[in-house]
């Protein structure tokens, strides 16, 4: 039975933490004290050195040589259970890896540093602090990089069905990735180069869609006003002032004498105006396209010269590539649905046929590609792709601050209960002081972002229900089901059951943030969840104290 100081004991953790958000909340949208662009400082030092120093803190005084079996056990079983179910509905019952990647987010991965450790401490005691320790582990090295794996693959097939559609993708043997790209999220504009051997195998490189000339010195030679489109598609650029606007598919375009410069960039969806890439980040700040220094051509249609913003040119494609070769640019009009704007001439650049065409939204002119689309969209070898998403998960890993706490933390503890050697009393207190306002600041950061954001519940009320029962009610339950099923029962069995109903994690929501996939229902989890998860723990508390 709770009692009234186990209820007070409990409320003493969490109240110093609701008022650390509510207090940047206050700042920001009552009070005006913080700036997006403060908020945006703030924000960067906890993503940079406050939560990390906390997960290295605790993590380094986490003895890793008396791990919980059961309870690692029950969890994983849990995680794996969740990650089965949606395969199996993606595979066979129509369902689609954007929506295993959202629900797999929001059933199984829940807030455990921040909320976690001072929640279950309270409720349970001391102990628990080594096994939420032990699910933050695991959730750094393992889900996390899971759940980033899934990302990449998902960007990756975007990607390769954007520029390789059809049957042609299953002839790539091999990519090679630019050093400056880190991740194939859309957030940075991408373009791919391909060349064909002499066994018909694709070779592709992926690349910025950056050159050696200056945007400046570009737009002063050809009299250009840079108007930089909102959209993912296109980009566009108006020679004279705008007379009126046609949005075509994915493009955003403005005709004036019909006269247009357009720029083409991959089209994996992004999340535009966010500009952080480390977990924890949350302030959505402005982010400027690089793609403004390209090579430019003269394109003649219907007796009107237009200019055209395209790679670089001979650069593109060595040899004829099967998915641009004798392919012709064309817009179709949502208005005017049937009616195809004219082709522009195809031998334009470099003696090479290039196409400008979102293939998801334009029509298919070639009739090589128009018979491999029918049947399907090929994708590359698997180890092929294995190789390319490893790549990428790589170089995102090895720039999140978390990673290198993660791994240093716990190979500190490796050796420190190993060997039974202390940590240097400089470099302790060195890192206390920076992890003891880790938490408030990750607090205070909550706040800052949810006072930035024109709506609490982003998503709608329907899928917010949706997402809180799945966050507070379906977690727990398969959570107890593991647990059960390897024989946890007692305190140990209740901590595992509070666990899995606390809010919503912060990194799911950053990644979906940054591969533009459901961001409006992950940041409903961390807000809304937020807000909630205290009554809803409390109440698991109390019901499992009767």
């Amino acid at each position: 039975m709770i009692s009234g100081s186990d209820f007070y004991k409990v409320m003493c953790a969490m109240v110093p933490l609701y008022f650390a958000m509510l207090i940047a909340y206050a700042s920001v949208k009552w009070w005006k004290i913080f700036t997006p662009e403060q908020c945006s400082g703030i924000n960067r030092f906890v993503a940079v050195f406050a939560v990390p120093v906390l997960s290295f803190h605790f993590i380094s005084q986490n003895n890793p040589y008396q791990m919980d079996t059961k309870f690692i056990l029950a969890d994983t079983i849990s995680k794996v259970l969740v990650l089965a179910l949606l395969s199996l509905w993606t595979l066979f019952l129509n369902g689609s890896l954007d929506w295993l990647i959202t629900l797999f987010s929001l059933g199984t991965l829940p807030n455990t540093l921040v909320m976690g450790i001072p929640l279950l401490k309270a409720m349970y005691g001391d102990f628990t602090q080594s096994l939420m320790v032990q699910l933050v582990v695991l959730q750094c090295i393992i889900w996390y990089t899971l759940l980033l794996f899934l990302f990449e693959y998902r960007a990756a097939a975007i990607l390769i069905q954007t520029q390789f559609p059809g049957q042609t993708a299953a002839s790539i043997t091999k990519f090679e990735i630019d050093n400056d790209v880190i991740s194939l999220d859309g957030r940075d504009p991408l373009r791919t180069e391909s060349e064909i051997d002499g066994d018909g195998h694709i070779h592709v490189r992926i690349r910025k869609s950056t050159s050696s000339v200056p945007e400046s010195a570009l737009s002063s030679s050809m009299g250009l006003t840079p108007r930089a489109s909102n959209l993912s598609g296109a980009e566009i650029y108006s020679v004279h002032t705008p007379a009126h606007h046609h949005h075509l598919g994915n493009s955003d375009i403005i005709f004036g004498n019909s006269e247009v410069a357009f720029g083409y960039r991959s089209t994996s969806p992004r999340l535009s105006g966010y500009a952080s890439s480390d977990a924890y980040s949350l302030q959505p700040t402005p982010r400027a396209s690089n793609f403004n220094e390209m090579d430019t051509a003269t394109v003649t249609t219907a007796n009107t010269p237009i200019w055209v913003r395209s790679p670089v040119a001979g650069k593109v494609f060595r040899q004829p590539s099967p998915v641009l070769s004798g392919m012709k640019m064309v817009w179709e009009s949502p208005v005017e649905k049937g009616q195809v704007g004219q082709a522009c001439n195809k031998d334009v650049i470099g003696e090479k046929d290039l196409s400008f065409r979102d293939s998801s939204k334009f029509p298919v002119t070639n009739e090589t590609e128009q018979k491999s689309t029918e049947t399907g969209q090929a994708m590359p070898n698997p180890v092929v792709m294995l190789r390319l998403i490893l790549i990428m998960v790589g170089r995102k890993l090895s720039r999140n601050p978390n990673t290198y706490s993660s791994v240093l933390g716990l190979l500190w503890s490796l050796i420190s209960f190993k060997w039974n050697v202390g940590m240097p009393s400089l470099v302790k207190y060195s890192i206390k002081i920076i992890s003891d306002a880790g938490l408030g600041m990750a607090m205070f950061s909550l706040g800052l972002f949810m006072a930035l954001q024109p709506r609490i519940i982003a998503c709608g009320a329907k899928l917010a229900s949706i997402g809180m029962a799945i966050r507070f009610l379906s977690g727990p339950t398969l959570m107890s089901i593991a647990s059960i099923a390897v024989g946890m029962r007692g305190i140990k069995l209740h901590a595992a059951i509070v666990q899995a109903a606390l809010p919503q994690g912060i990194v799911p929501f950053v990644f979906a943030r940054e591969y533009g996939l459901h961001p409006d229902i992950l940041s409903t989890g961390v807000i809304f969840g937020m807000l909630v998860s205290l009554p809803v723990t409390l109440l698991y508390y109390i019901l499992l104290g009767l």
